[in-house]
């Protein structure tokens, strides 16, 4: 009898276990089918029309999801060039994005610039922030880093990424201590 309940107590724990794992497997599918329905829909209405700054903007953040991100600095350019003077929120987070699309080539200086740029349009973007400190640390620039991360600490003191950060970039920059 003993033996009995524990069968079924393990085979129910396996059911259950491969239920979860099914959903998890069905939910990771359709959300790549619908990603993948989504840019190969935007890559074909892009190619046969102009289309709108939002149009490359969701084209191109998909193609730096996707780790295209020579294909994702065309679009991001595009919907800069088609971006109304009004929609300056959007350009600073495509900027950011082209930024990202840099650094993730090493190209550090650029992203820097395109930081910047993001900067100039919404000085509290915490996101920018975050990313221009990263590309000051990859330069070895650690004040310049360490200062663009208390910034974002200043808009947003929870922030967890420019805590841990500029806490490590302190302890780099604090003298050694004379023993």
């Amino acid at each position: 009898m003993e033996d009995t309940n524990l069968l079924l107590t393990y085979l129910v724990t396996l059911l259950v276990l491969l239920g979860v794992a099914a959903v998890l497997v069905f939910r990771q599918v359709y959300k790549t089918r619908r990603v993948e329905g989504t840019l190969s829909r935007l890559q074909a209405k892009l190619t046969k029309e102009k289309g709108t700054a939002q149009e490359h903007y969701e084209l191109g953040s998909l193609m730096v999801d996707k780790k295209l991100y020579s294909q994702a600095i065309i679009h991001l350019k595009q919907a800069l060039k088609l971006l109304d003077k009004e929609e300056s929120e959007k350009a600073a987070m495509i900027y950011n994005a082209l930024g990202f699309s840099y650094f993730a080539q090493e190209q550090y200086d650029v992203a820097i610039r395109q930081y910047k740029e993001a900067l100039d349009i919404a000085p509290s973007y915490v996101t920018a922030l975050n990313n221009l400190g990263h590309s000051y640390e990859r330069k070895q620039l650690i004040a310049q880093s360490l200062e663009s991360y208390e910034k974002a600490l200043e808009y947003e003191p929870s922030n967890k990424t420019a805590k841990r950060r500029a806490d490590s970039l302190r302890k780099r920059l604090a003298p050694a201590s004379p023993e």
